[in-house]
């Protein structure tokens, strides 16, 4: 299956998971189109001075790759720089945010995975 930019949805969260700001997520798949055990696949992006407020992931695991900007994750209680190519792993019962603390949008993929 091929998708191009142009098809996939966009949806826009203000605040998400009590963060600031409003969170760009563009849809790659969505997960009725995904014979895996996946609930999300999809570009996100959190604008300058922007986060994703800390939430805890439960029989799940998520996955963000970095693709442009610097940011700050709390990792369950760890607070880690992150930029462009590094990733982050949150596993089952773990928590962690992101906040966007370059000049510009950070933008990363997100991947959730059930358990």
């Amino acid at each position: 299956m091929i998708r191009n930019a142009k098809d996939m949805a966009v949806e826009f969260k203000e605040r998400m998971r009590d963060g600031n700001g409003t969170v760009e997520i563009m849809h790659i798949y969505k997960q009725e189109e995904l014979k895996g055990n996946n609930r999300l696949c999809a570009k996100v992006i959190i604008p300058h001075g922007g986060s994703i407020g800390m939430h805890q992931h439960v029989n799940e695991e998520e996955i963000y790759y970095i693709l442009k900007g610097k940011g700050l994750v709390n990792d369950d209680g760890t607070l880690v720089e992150v930029n462009e190519g590094d990733s982050v792993l949150t596993r089952d019962g773990a928590t962690h945010s992101i906040e966007n603390i370059g000049e510009g949008n950070l933008e990363m993929i997100a991947v959730i995975s059930l358990y």
